[in-house]
């Protein structure tokens, strides 16, 4: 399940109503949902049980009009609501798309319908939607070259990866879009441009459900597994609820099945799955506060800083670890080190006279009370190194903040990010200060 919020979790403030605290505030009367909810209306789709309201903490959601128990259907829409490839084939894109080689891919087809839509404006069957999708994102693909520098060390490379793919579909789109002419009053090239194609790529990147679709030969080899799907992705989420998701053959609707209760005037959440704070932002563009799936990565570079190049057994180590694939995913979490980074703390500490023993570590096995001391007193270092470096950003942030009125909501985003990062390691190092009390 996907979908972005494309905003920073505010600190809640609650105001007192006539039916005592509320934490939203209804919107179901502002113009452009009564028009979606006629949109939708017209395509076979009623709802009573949400309303369209703004949460303090989390800005647009839906909120709940009675009390949903576990095993309760939250919403079902109808195949007529979903913004699927078949939709783009139906359109006048179709025939263009079908005789165009090589075959583009199922996104590119739904980047190109959703971009030719908002270009149609009044004129556009999709406009009601179209008008309630975020006008801008925050995935990182679209920050500010000096907000992606504040980013850890690891989603900072994956933001530049994202980033370099968005720019090279777009290269490789161009003479595609050159084709769809015809279609156009205007100069496509005016139509199709790099921040239009970020727009409708983040919108389908960050909202959509998955729904396999059959493989068509007018598209790529990509798997086609998108759906987007109007009211249904204003459902914010938690990584605390527990929720059943799946286009139902039957009805021929998509459905999402509750397994948590929710009271009501409450807001309605999903969960997209179990993602940590950096795929959240990476692949969604926000960040959960308290998130029982964070970690925080610790790069091959931090680790193997901590250990002596006069070693002569490190480079045997290292491409040790690098075979067993234990130089990836090396993280502290809420209950301390990972298991995956003391395993290879635990090989990079081997004394000469141990080094044999280095598969038995990989198994688990306990080699020596001092390899076991030295992995933790290592990844309690670490640990220290890596609240410095977060406190320290933090402050260059705060700093940013006054100087950069423009990049304030981005700015909050990785100061969110990173105050996550800092409770968590703040959490480990007490864990390793106690690890150390019992081994000592």
């Amino acid at each position: 399940m996907k979908k972005s919020k494309g905003r920073t979790s505010r600190k809640r403030r609650r105001r007192k109503g006539l039916q005592g605290f509320v934490d939203g505030v209804n919107c179901s009367h502002k113009l452009e949902y009564i028009k979606l909810k006629k949109w939708l209306k017209d395509r076979g789709f009623e709802d009573s049980n949400l309303r369209p309201a703004d949460f303090w903490e989390t800005g647009r959601g839906l909120m709940a009009t009675k009390a949903l128990q576990a095993g309760d259907l939250i919403i079902s829409l109808p195949e007529k609501c979903l913004l699927t490839t078949g939709t783009v084939l139906s359109s006048c894109l179709g025939g263009y798309i079908g005789k165009w080689k090589p075959p583009v891919s199922p996104l590119l087809a739904l980047c190109t319908f959703l971009i030719a839509e908002k270009h149609a404006g009044e004129k556009s069957p999709w406009k009601a939607y179209l008008d309630v999708l975020p006008k801008t994102y925050t995935c990182p693909a679209c920050l500010d070259h000096d907000i992606l520098n504040l980013l850890p060390e690891p989603l900072k490379k994956k933001a530049q990866e994202q980033r370099m793919m968005l720019h090279e579909l777009f290269i490789s789109s161009k003479a595609f879009f050159s084709s769809l002419q015809p279609l156009f009053a205007e100069n496509t090239g005016t139509i199709f441009n790099y921040s239009a194609l970020e727009w409708a790529w983040c919108t389908i990147n960050t909202r959509t459900i998955y729904m396999k679709h059959p493989q068509r030969e007018c598209f790529s080899l990509e798997p086609d597994v998108y759906a987007l799907a109007p009211y249904l992705d204003l459902l914010n989420h938690s990584p605390n609820v527990q929720v059943k998701a799946a286009f139902n053959e039957q009805t021929r609707s998509y459905e999402i099945w509750t397994n948590s209760q929710c009271k009501k005037y409450q807001e309605v959440f999903i969960c997209y799955g179990p993602h940590d704070n950096q795929r959240l932002l990476l692949e969604y563009g926000f960040v959960a506060v308290d998130n029982p799936h964070s970690s925080v990565y610790v790069s091959s570079d931090i680790l193997l800083k901590y250990f002596s190049p006069l070693d002569k057994q490190r480079k045997a180590k290292v491409s040790i670890l690098k075979d067993h694939d234990f130089l990836e995913n090396l993280t502290f979490g809420w209950d301390g080190p990972s298991w995956r980074l003391l395993t290879a703390l635990k090989v990079l500490s081997l004394g000469a006279d141990e080094f044999a023993c280095w598969r038995r570590i990989l198994l688990g096995d306990v080699i020596s009370a001092s390899n076991e001391q030295q992995a933790l007193d290592t990844a309690a270092k670490i640990c220290h190194f890596l609240i410095e470096e977060t406190q320290h950003v933090l402050l260059q942030i705060s700093q940013l903040k006054k100087d950069k009125e423009n990049l304030k909501p981005h700015l909050a985003l990785v100061e969110m990010l990173r105050s996550e990062d800092l409770k968590i390691l703040q959490k480990s190092a007490e864990i390793l200060c106690d690890l150390n009390l019992a081994t000592t």
